[in-house]
């Protein structure tokens, strides 16, 4: 399943377009791409994209390669990002986020 058959390809670029270097936060992202208002049931066919691995969790190293996985032209989280949106997301502290927990942060 490609990222497009589940968001707006228009919606996807406009949220890629509004964090530069820096400045992503993956709430404001989700928000802007439309996941937010998605069932619980797409938000986890989402993660599934994401999980390039297949291992039911985003690892760091996934992480910051995350917004490839919305659109080939996305950019690299920066170290920094990557550490903010593995802290913001990673509630039991097992230093990757698990299906449950990406879809309480799009949800939250």
């Amino acid at each position: 399943m490609a990222m497009t058959d589940l968001l707006k390809t228009e919606e996807i670029k406009k949220a890629l377009d509004a964090f530069t270097a820096e400045t992503f936060n993956p709430k404001k992202f989700f928000e802007m791409v439309g996941m937010k208002a998605m069932s619980a049931e797409n938000v986890k066919k989402v993660f599934q994209v994401l999980d390039v691995d297949g291992s039911g969790f985003i690892e760091e190293e996934e992480l910051k390669f995350v917004l490839k996985g919305f659109a080939k032209d996305g950019r690299d989280l920066t170290d920094a990002e990557t550490k903010a949106f593995l802290q913001a997301a990673d509630k039991d502290g097992d230093g990757k986020i698990g299906i449950d927990e990406f879809e309480a942060l799009v949800h939250e």
